[in-house]
C-alpha cells in the first residue's frame, strides 16, 4: 500500500493537524518524524477540541499506531502531560504510541540556552524560537559531545552523562548570562527528575526505525506528519529565520528512517492567505488594519505560544517553490472561510528585485527582504462558507480563487477547508 506525507508549504500553522486527522482513518500508522513540542496542532472531533504539540494527530483515531520517530527532539515532561490529558478525556488508544529510543531529549540546560540565544547576532532581530529548547537540543545532537538520546536514559551510564553535561553547561551558561542572572543547574535533581520521566515513558519506547521498515515492507499504509512549514526548513528555508530541522518534504526519510520509495503521494497544506511568527522577511505581509482583520477572523494566535501571527496575502511564488521542493502531488487549501467578506483578494504572482521581475524564490534572506510583491487582484465573495459541504455549495468567486491558486502553484487542489471541524472539509476530486 502507498505511503502518504502531509507537508505544510508556508511558514507553519497551515492547519496540517486537521488533514492528518482526516487521512489517519485511511492508514495503519502515523509518523511524526521531526521537530519538537514547538509544533502545535489543533484537531476538532465532534464538540471536542484537542491541542497537541508533540503527540501525532493520529493518536485520536482508534486502532492506528502512532510513532514519534528518531528525528524528533523530545520534551519528556510534555509527552507525559499530553498522554495524561488524553487519558483524562477517555482517549485510551495512546497505548498504540511508539517513541523511538533514538530521539534526542531536551534537558533544562537547553531551555536555559534558548532563553539567552534567541537573537540574530547581526542585527538583534528575533529568530522566532518558541523558547522550548528545540534548537539547542538539535545543536547538541549534531555536536554529539553533550547529546542524550532516550535510549541512554535506561543505561547505567545515564547519571554520569547528566553529571558531565551539567558541569560543562554550567560553565558555558554562566558566561552567556549577565552577572547574577544564571542559577547553576543541579545535576542530582535533574537526574532524579528525568529518571522518573524515563520510567513513565518506558512502555512506549521502541526501535521505531526497525518497526517502520518492517511495516513498509509489509505493505502497511503509513502516513507521515510534518511539523512546522517548508519555508522554515533549516537548509532550504528563509535561513536563519527557520526551525532546526528539515521541515520540508526532503526531511521525511532523514527523520523517520523510511526510504523515499515507500512514499508515493505527498499532499501540501496551504492557507488561503499567509501567516508567519517571529522575525524574518515576509513579502506579502499586511502590517495594517487588513492584516489585523485576517488575524482576528482566522484566530491567528499560536496553538502553543498564543503569540499573534503576522498575516498577509497568499504568496504563490513561495508556495510554488516549496511545492517543488517537497515533491507535492496535490494541495489542500485551508481556512478559505476566513476570506469571506473581502471585496477583493490579492495573490502574489511574482517578485520585483532591482528592477527585474522574477518568479524565483530568492535563496538569500537579504534579497527576500528587498523584493516587492507583484499582485494579481481577484474578486472576493460575501457568502459564509462554513456551512458548505460540497463543491457546488461554494460561490463562483471562491471557486475561481481555488482554480487560480492551482494554476499558479502547478498542482491540483484536492481539498478545501471551510472550518475547523472534520465535516467542514470539501473534496474536489
Amino acid at each position: 500500500m502507498p505511503g502518504t506525507s502531509v507537508i505544510g508549504l508556508q511558514w507553519g500553522d497551515e492547519a496540517k493537524g486537521k488533514i492528518v486527522d482526516l487521512l489517519t482513518q485511511r492508514h495503519d500508522v502515523v509518523v511524526r518524524y521531526q521537530g519538537g513540542a514547538n509544533a502545535g496542532h489543533t484537531v476538532v472531533v465532534g464538540e471536542e477540541v484537542y491541542k497537541l504539540s508533540l503527540l501525532p494527530s493520529g493518536v485520536l483515531t482508534p486502532g492506528v499506531t502512532c510513532v514519534i520517530a528518531g528525528g524528533v527532539v523530545l520534551n519528556p515532561a510534555k509527552a507525559i502531560e499530553e498522554l495524561g490529558e488524553l487519558a483524562s478525556r477517555n482517549v485510551e488508544d495512546s497505548d498504540n504510541l511508539k517513541i523511538s529510543d533514538r530521539v534526542h531529549v531536551i534537558f533544562p540546560w537547553h531551555f536555559a540556552e534558548d532563553r539567552v540565544m534567541d537573537k540574530n547576532t547581526s542585527d538583534g532581530e528575533n529568530i522566532g524560537t518558541t523558547g522550548r529548547g528545540i534548537g539547542p537540543c538539535y545543536r547538541d545532537k549534531v555536536g554529539r559531545s553533550y547529546a542524550v538520546r532516550l535510549g541512554d536514559m535506561y543505561r547505567d551510564t545515564f547519571r554520569e552523562q547528566v553529571q558531565h553535561n551539567v558541569e560543562v553547561k554550567n560553565g558555558i551558561l554562566a558566561a552567556m548570562y549577565p552577572p547574577g542572572e544564571f542559577a547553576p543547574l543541579d545535576a542530582q535533581a535533574i537526574y532524579e527528575e528525568y529518571r522518573a520521566y524515563a520510567e513513565k515513558l518506558k512502555p512506549y519506547v521502541a526501535d521505531t526505525t526497525e518497526y517502520l521498515l518492517t511495516a513498509a515492507e509489509a505493505g502497511k499504509r503509513i502516513l507521515f506528519e510534518g511539523a512546522q512549514g517548508a519555508l522554515l526548513d533549516v537548509d532550504h528555508g528563509t535561513y536563519p529565520f527557520v526551525t532546526s530541522s528539515n521541515s520540508s518534504g526532503v526531511g521525511i526519510s532523514n527523520g523517520s528512517g523510511v526510504p523515499a520509495r515507500y512514499i508515493n503521494h505527498t499532499i501540501g497544506i496551504v492557507k488561503a492567505y499567509t501567516s508567519r511568527v517571529g522575525g524574518g522577511p515576509f513579502p506579502t505581509e499586511q502590517d495594517n488594519q487588513l492584516g489585523q482583520q485576517i488575524r482576528d477572523k482566522g484566530n491567528e494566535y499560536g496553538t502553543v505560544t498564543r503569540r499573534p501571527r503576522r498575516c498577509g496575502w497568499l504568496d504563490a511564488v513561495a508556495v510554488r517553490y516549496t511545492t517543488r521542493l517537497s515533491g507535492v502531488d496535490s494541495i489542500c487549501l485551508m481556512l478559505m472561510d476566513v476570506l469571506s467578506g473581502f471585496d477583493e483578494l490579492k495573490i502574489c504572482t511574482a517578485y520585483e528585485l532591482d528592477g527585474e521581475q522574477s518568479t524565483r524564490f530568492p535563496s538569500h534572506v537579504d534579497d527576500l527582504r528587498r523584493v516587492q510583491p507583484i499582485y494579481e487582484t481577484l474578486p472576493g465573495w460575501s457568502e459564509d462558507l462554513t456551512g458548505a459541504t460540497s463543491k457546488s455549495d461554494l460561490p463562483a468567486n471562491a471557486l475561481a480563487y481555488v482554480d487560480r491558486v492551482s494554476e499558479l502553484i502547478g498542482v491540483p487542489v484536492e481539498m478545501v477547508s471551510v472550518g475547523p471541524a472534520r465535516s467542514q472539509t470539501i473534496s474536489l476530486k
